[in-house]
């Protein structure tokens, strides 16, 4: 571990960078509502097809994932998935009129009580091109892994506003439904409690504004 540096234990916003911060703000007022979670920045920066990251919204049961899903689309996302049950739970796939793409999710298939419409967890996921190579740059920088199987690693933070792991770049599109194809800027900054830096996919990190 590099004890040079400030250790990384918490993410406490991600700033999507989007063509017109007003219009996206209405959006996810609308659909969401995560508050200081997320924020927004304006930027023209040029970016096609797959941006290399997902946000995920967990939940306790599928009537508050088809809560968010039509709350989503009707504030004007495109389905990339519809919300239905699955071998893992039940989920639904967005993307957002800004181009970030939004899973929704539970573990259970069935309801056990009356809707909440509270999201539990809110969680970035980076599509990395060599997840171990990923995941020893994060290690260094002070976060413990909590899961790691296969291509998929998720990282310990508690206490932190969101979670964060790592999932190999084509699995990941795969699983929401787009190519994983793509090219220039990401369109996001993620704001941590440690200095400014750059992962080995190009995902820029600084500290929390």
């Amino acid at each position: 571990m590099n004890t040079d540096q400030q250790q990384l234990t918490s993410i406490d916003s991600v700033t999507l960078e989007v063509d017109d911060p007003e219009a996206s703000a209405r959006f996810y007022d609308g659909a969401f509502g995560l508050g200081e979670r997320l924020r927004l920045g304006p930027s023209d920066a040029s970016t096609s097809g797959f941006r290399g990251f997902t946000m995920s919204l967990i939940v306790g049961q599928p009537t508050d994932v088809v809560h968010l899903f039509d709350a989503a689309v009707a504030a004007g996302a495109t389905v990339l998935k519809p919300a239905e049950k699955s071998l893992w739970g039940f989920g639904g796939v967005v993307q957002a009129p800004d181009g970030t793409i939004w899973q929704m999710a539970c573990e259970a298939k069935k309801d056990t009580g009356p809707a909440t419409h509270r999201i539990e967890n809110v969680v970035l996921l980076i599509g990395a091109d060599d997840v171990s190579a990923s995941k020893r740059f994060y290690s260094e920088r002070g976060l413990s892994v909590a899961k790691s199987i296969g291509g998929y690693v998720d990282f310990a933070m508690p206490g932190s506003p969101i979670g964060f792991g790592l999932y190999k770049r084509r699995a990941l599109a795969k699983t929401v439904g787009v190519s994983a194809d793509g090219a220039g800027s990401h369109r996001v900054e993620i704001n941590g409690n440690a200095a400014a830096f750059v992962d080995p996919d190009g995902f820029a990190w600084a500290p929390t504004p």
